[in-house]
């Protein structure tokens, strides 16, 4: 069946210059992106039930730009000021270019790692007896708290924001060729905003194997699967179907 429009569960790139425009151009599609998530914050309350005080930490640990907004959104609703003397630990460059929003880079000790938080582990057994905080979502994988059990070193997980279901109703009469899914959380949310959901010849593309599982614990069809040794985006697994089906 040919594929003339793509609803992709994330907000819209900020370039002109993204694959999916590229794609769109190419094979003359309607692409529209739409958040099928949102992440809203907690309050200071939530965080104090949690026994959170930020003065007990020498160290963040940052794996994401929403890390990075909601703990110094709530240092500053609890009014504590982040010593200079604070080390933050960024899982990716992106994520420590995007803390200079708040601090300044010069006056504070900054770590990155190459690929992962992972790279730090020397960073992080060189200041063992030192505290750790890390802020996160209600949804965070197991492979990070283990990460940092098997490094030894005192951490504390602070859930600073959470992962909610977007309201989709004006969707309900749209129809799209193909649904892009990135999280188990977006299929979640599909058929949380349509629980009568029926696939019929909607293709459903998922990223990731945890995606894959949902989809399939959803009873959905899943059409198009990434990554793959030959298809490592979600772009191109697209256009490979594409191509597969004109």
């Amino acid at each position: 069946m040919k594929v003339k429009s793509i609803l992709v569960s994330q907000p819209e790139p900020a370039s002109d210059k993204s694959p999916y425009a590229k794609l769109k151009d190419k094979h003359k599609l309607k692409i529209d992106f739409r958040p099928f998530i949102h992440v809203e914050g907690v309050t200071a309350k939530d965080v104090r039930q949690q026994k959170i005080d930020f003065s007990n930490f020498d160290n963040i640990i940052l794996t994401s730009r929403n890390a990075v907004d909601h703990f110094f959104r709530l240092t500053e609703e609890m009014r504590y000021k982040v010593p200079d003397s604070t080390k933050y630990f960024c899982q990716s460059e992106a994520v420590a270019f995007y803390l200079q929003k708040y601090v300044v880079y010069r006056k504070r000790k900054i770590y990155v790692g190459e690929k992962s938080i992972a790279d730090l582990e020397s960073t992080f057994k060189k200041y063992n007896k030192e505290t750790y905080l890390l802020p996160t979502s209600d949804i965070l994988k197991a492979s990070l708290p283990e990460l940092l059990d098997n490094m030894k070193i005192n951490w504390t997980r602070a859930q600073l924001y959470k992962t909610v279901v977007s309201d989709l109703s004006d969707l309900r009469d749209v129809y799209y060729d193909i649904l892009v899914f990135f999280s188990p959380s977006g299929i979640e949310s599909l058929l949380k905003n349509f629980p009568d959901f029926e696939q019929n010849d909607t293709r459903i593309a998922v990223y990731g194997n945890t995606t894959i599982a949902a989809a399939d614990q959803a009873k959905l069809r899943v059409d198009i699967k990434a990554p793959t040794p030959e298809t490592p985006s979600m772009t191109m697994a697209i256009e490979k179907y594409i191509n597969g089906n004109k």
